[in-house]
């Protein structure tokens, strides 16, 4: 049966070609040329967020199988999906600590551009999946106080670890999403950053989107850093993608093009995860558990030499974290030519999470070294 199955997947998923290839007939199209015509005979799509799999794309189709090699899934029409009997999944979790690298360097630069202290800061998580989970431990091991705001795990776990939307909203210094995009229902976070979601700032805080560009009301938020109640902001995501707001994107802080989860490890997991659900559906027979032979190293060295004397523990671990990720070269690339916005995340740089690293550490106490290595860092 392999050898008769037809695959189309984007021809963007990192470490795909040639894995499949001997298995079935694969066609590697860039995302615009995956259209309901081209899928007719075909049996299973791999895709990324920019593929809507709906009815449209997949009406008298034969397609049996969809993996998008991405966390959210809101780009598939999961009833319609259902309806029909084709199999669906994403890939949860897979790039969780590159978003959580993601945060921690773009946190760690403002808070220098702004000289705040983050310890005894208090972060609020709206939403604490796989990546807030990590966000949140990051932020316990630097020093912060933590608020955790997650309606579905509240019903599931109780109220003892969670606090409602507005109690966050006024008592957090910073205030991040990891959530998913749910465009209507109990749990609707469609413009759940509006202009009531603003009025309520009490302070001036810092704001920080990784997780879908709707999830925030683009015009409520330049509204609310115009009068002065966001200090900073920082934006992965955007509405209307690639043609972003050129007024907010004057306006905040950061401004990457939907990257934070793009390490080189995340990749690979979130293929890994596809590629061996497909191969588990078909009856592929390629070896169970694959995963890509070889991740390749960034640009900048694996060890990392600090010497500790005379500095705090936010600026060692801020020269730690932007010797892994300089977030402020992605903000500038981004700036300088907005309408590569999807080149941009094509041919994103290499890019390693935290485990990839050797610290040595010169001048240091425990304190620190059990700081770093709890981030998941490896102490030489």
């Amino acid at each position: 049966m392999s050898a008769k199955i037809k695959i189309v997947a984007d021809d963007k998923i990192p470490f795909l070609k040639g894995v499949l290839d001997s298995f079935a007939k694969i066609d590697y199209l860039n995302y615009l040329q995956i259209k309901n015509e081209i899928l007719k005979d075909v049996d299973a799509l791999l895709v990324r967020t920019r593929t809507k799999c709906n009815k449209e794309l997949l009406d008298n189709t034969s397609v049996k199988f969809i993996a998008t090699a991405t966390i959210g899934f809101d780009h598939i029409d999961t009833k319609y999906c259902e309806e029909k009997n084709i199999k669906w999944l994403n890939a949860p979790g897979c790039n969780s600590s590159s978003v959580m690298q993601y945060f921690a360097s773009a946190l760690l630069n403002i808070a220098k551009k702004k000289n705040i202290s983050l310890k005894e800061k208090t972060l609020g998580i709206i939403g604490v999946g796989n990546v807030g989970k990590k966000v949140e431990k990051f932020a316990r091991t630097i020093g912060m106080n933590v608020l955790l705001n997650d309606p579905p795990r509240e019903r599931v776990e109780g109220s003892k670890n969670f606090v409602s939307l507005d109690y966050l909203i006024a008592n957090s210094d910073i205030i991040t999403f990891h959530v998913p995009l749910n465009r209507s229902g109990i749990d609707k976070t469609y413009h759940l950053a509006d202009k009531f979601f603003f009025e309520k700032f009490n302070t001036e805080k810092i704001l920080i989107n990784t997780s879908r560009g709707e999830v925030i009301k683009s015009e409520d938020l330049l509204n609310a850093i115009e009068h002065k109640k966001i200090i900073a902001s920082i934006l992965d995501v955007w509405e209307n993608e690639p043609e972003i707001d050129l007024k907010l994107l004057e306006k905040v802080d950061i401004a990457t093009p939907h990257i934070a989860g793009y390490s080189a490890d995340g990749k690979a997991n979130g293929t890994a995860i596809c590629v061996n659900e497909l191969n588990k559906f078909f009856n592929l027979g390629l070896n169970e558990n694959w995963y890509p032979e070889k991740i390749p190293s960034p640009e900048n060295p694996q060890s990392i030499n600090v010497d500790c004397k005379d500095k705090t523990n936010q600026v060692i671990i801020f020269e730690i974290v932007n010797h892994t990720y300089k977030i402020l070269e992605d903000d500038e690339r981004l700036r300088k030519s907005v309408k590569t916005f999807e080149q941009q995340r094509a041919n994103y740089p290499v890019r390693r999470e935290f485990n990839f690293y050797k610290v040595n550490l010169i001048n240091s106490n425990d304190e620190i070294k059990n700081i770093v290595s709890n981030l998941g860092f490896n102490l030489e």
